[in-house]
């Protein structure tokens, strides 16, 4: 019989083990955020983040999955590894030793990429724990109670070594999902951290419900707006242009090969969630400096950059817009696809091999760019209006639904594929038992 769905999981042993595997490594993480650095006062911590939502460290404690919030081992989540992996793509452009690493070298080059940027994780996670370290003992709560019992250098060092452990040790548990779980590792690790959120936000939701501080119709209307925020991300993340690829005719010994009809697909949201990620960790910065100044300068210009005001979202749409042409500029080179094409005897029908080609998917290629930044524009500024409009009493951040959204997605599809192969398998399996 046919595989036909996922109600036939149980009848794969192999699908079933991965899904084990990935479901035991994400409970583990879980397991850790719980486990704090000594010599923290975990509840003048907790009592700090209530006042500092709009700042990177609200922003940070939602991709650990509140691990910052109680400063546990893995406060710092996956964040390390992802801002090494940026600047290893930003200096491939840059340096030609990692270029030709990349694009020479095969697989043995991208394990050794793979290698520096676990160097990078390393030393950024260093840095930002003995900043963590150093900040943490200025820190107080609204109370005044200090947020470290014991400030110096026992401290400071002992808390560099747990962060940096901890995120060395989220690392390592991002690869073992990958390779004996489904779906990519990292994704699914920062899936897990902003999923774990939300039973929290359901409940003070129907709280607020239950006292009489919200309405059942504001509450059908965020349902109502969510469900189509969501159909939309799907319906986006989905969308691609296609260029038709024509492959000219040539002899190969005696057999005639190519002339196949192809395409090139092009998405529409090239750049993925990095954008409002490297936007909203921009305009938090100065809200996150008068966090620790009495300042008054510096407080008035961090109340200019809150997420409510309408300088914080131009300025936000700006750059998502910069950084969706910035960042698809460095992972998408039309030069690379032009010369491959040449190269393979294919061609675009009615645009000439070599650099018309490349001007061409080029002039797509910004067109659909464009459209993608407005795409992510509308998805992570909507939800501020109506947090602003309506006073949603939980996070609605667009940047956290793009990541979900697309997580599940590329979840879904690993699942669908491998059933999908083990369907073929069987198939060819009959067919060879019939044939004998």
């Amino acid at each position: 019989m046919a595989l036909s769905g996922v109600e036939n999981l149980a009848r794969l042993p192999e699908l079933r083990k991965k899904l084990f595997w990935t479901f035991l490594l994400l409970a583990v993480y879980r397991v850790g955020i719980h486990v704090p650095v000594p010599g923290v006062d975990v509840s003048a911590l907790q009592e700090f983040f209530a006042s500092a939502q709009n700042t990177l460290f609200g922003l940070f404690d939602m991709f650990s999955g509140g691990g910052l919030r109680n400063l546990s081992i893995f406060a710092l989540g996956i964040m390390p590894y992802i801002s090494a992996s940026i600047i290893i793509q930003l200096l491939t452009v840059a340096s030609p030793e990692l270029k030709r690493l990349q694009k020479e070298e095969g697989e043995a080059g991208r394990k050794k990429i793979t290698q520096y940027t676990r160097y990078g994780t390393v030393l950024i996670t260093v840095v930002q724990g003995m900043g963590i370290a150093v900040g943490l003992e200025s820190m107080a709560s609204p109370t005044g109670a200090p947020v470290v019992l014991h400030a110096g250098w026992a401290f400071r060092l002992v808390t560099v070594v747990t962060l940096t452990t901890g995120t060395v040790f989220i690392m390592w548990l991002g690869e073992q999902i990958t390779e004996k779980g489904l779906g990519n590792g990292i994704s699914l690790i920062i899936f897990a951290g902003i999923v774990a959120g939300f039973p929290k936000a359901a409940f003070n939701t129907f709280r607020l419900l239950s006292t009489g501080e919200m309405t059942l119709f504001v509450l059908l209307l965020i349902l109502a707006v969510m469900v189509a925020v969501l159909a939309f991300i799907v319906f986006m993340e989905r969308a691609q242009r296609r260029i038709p690829i024509q492959y000219a005719k040539r002899m190969m010994g005696r057999k005639m090969m190519g002339g196949q009809t192809t395409h090139l697909p092009l998405r529409v949201n090239t750049a993925g969630v990095i954008p409002p990620i490297f936007a909203s960790s921009i305009l938090m910065f100065p809200a996150t400096l008068a966090q620790f100044s009495n300042v008054d300068w510096l407080s008035r210009i961090a109340a200019y950059f809150m997420p409510q005001t309408i300088l914080y979202s131009v300025l936000f749409v700006a750059m998502i817009v910069f950084f969706c042409f910035f960042y698809t500029a460095i992972i998408f080179d039309p030069k690379d696809i032009a010369e491959n094409l040449k190269n393979q005897g294919g061609f675009i029908p009615g645009i000439r091999p070599g650099v018309r080609t490349q001007e061409y998917i080029d002039k797509v290629l910004t067109r659909i760019t464009l459209w993608g930044a407005l795409y992510i524009s509308a998805i992570c500024v909507l939800p501020m209006l109506l947090i602003r409009q309506v006073n949603v009493p939980f996070y609605f951040g667009g940047t956290s639904l793009l990541i979900v959204v697309g997580v599940a997605m590329d979840f879904m599809g690993q699942i669908q594929s491998y059933l999908i192969s083990r369907q073929y398998e069987g198939l060819m399996q009959k067919s060879r038992g019939r044939g004998r």
